[in-house]
């Protein structure tokens, strides 16, 4: 079985669904968490104790160790708070599962700037102070785990929510340059995809989706990826109902030329547009170019 004892996890947005989920497994091999959440709505207005502090009450009652946080991750000074909850509790951080985040949805043309930024701060700008936050802990200590929370919605896109889909993409990037900067003190990340029925998704997805794409069926893919014996960083997973795929960026073998123009690309259209064999990495790229 893969334990967790004497490993502190951080994670965010842990007051319900897949959040909840992945403190309560953790919690359940050994872990101590801090459970964050600021309590507030979907839509990230309000806020409230009571998810977080009920959470980790759960983990108290099943023999577990857990403190609470309800602290703003999209702030440096909340980001802060949260990593000190963890120090002063438990003394180290050893996990970080940055799972917070909100949605505002709207069609593209409708989606007003406030609506647009609200979701990336929660996102983006928390997965990065809250791992930021961490960062030196686990660089001295020389080792660490960070698992960031994509979607679908940012790998393909989804109409209505622009928003949310950049946010959720821009996390793959961060993931992927957590792990090359990371690597050298033994701190790994890696991102999720997942598909699962919570309260962001519940009016989306039929009901008889609700067992099939239960959160512990992703938080099983969590728990692997911030243990000690998984090797793998700088990866995005897709995971929901019982399936896990890696999920990666190709580029295709393209076409080249001394005298590119217009004319010549659209005469050789096909090359460029083909798939195989492709590259995955920036200097496979940069070789084929040279």
């Amino acid at each position: 079985m893969l334990r967790f004892d004497d490993r502190v996890a951080i994670v965010t947005g842990a007051g319900h669904g897949l959040g909840r989920s992945h403190a309560l497994l953790l919690a359940e091999r050994g872990a101590k968490v801090v459970v964050n959440d600021l309590g507030g709505a979907l839509d990230g207005t309000g806020a409230s104790a009571g998810p977080a502090a009920e959470v980790a009450a759960l983990i108290a009652e099943n023999g577990g160790q857990a403190v609470a946080s309800t602290d703003n991750v999209a702030t440096p000074e909340g980001a802060r708070a949260i990593v000190q909850a963890a120090v002063d509790a438990y003394g180290q951080v050893d996990i970080v599962v940055n799972n917070a985040g909100i949605l505002r949805d709207r069609s593209f043309g409708k989606m007003t700037v406030e609506e647009f930024d609200a979701v990336l701060a929660v996102h983006v700008r928390g997965s990065y102070l809250v791992s930021q936050a961490a960062y030196p802990l686990m660089k001295a200590a020389g080792y660490g785990r960070v698992v960031n929370t994509s979607s679908p919605a940012g790998l393909f896109g989804n109409f209505g929510q622009a928003n949310y889909s950049t946010a959720k993409m821009g996390l793959v990037g961060l993931t992927k340059t957590i792990g090359i900067e990371g690597a050298r003190n033994g701190i790994k990340a890696n991102a999720i995809a997942p598909i699962a029925w919570t309260r962001m998704t519940e009016a989306l997805l039929p009901a008889e989706f609700e067992a099939k794409f239960a959160p512990e069926r992703v938080s099983a893919l969590v728990a692997y990826l911030v243990h000690e014996s998984c090797e793998v960083s700088g990866e995005v997973f897709s995971v929901g109902g019982g399936r896990v795929a890696r999920v990666f960026v190709a580029e295709g073998p393209g076409w080249k030329t001394d005298d590119l123009t217009p004319e010549a690309i659209a005469a050789n259209w096909e090359s460029v547009m083909a798939e195989q064999p492709y590259v995955l990495t920036a200097g496979d790229s940069m070789k084929a170019m040279l």
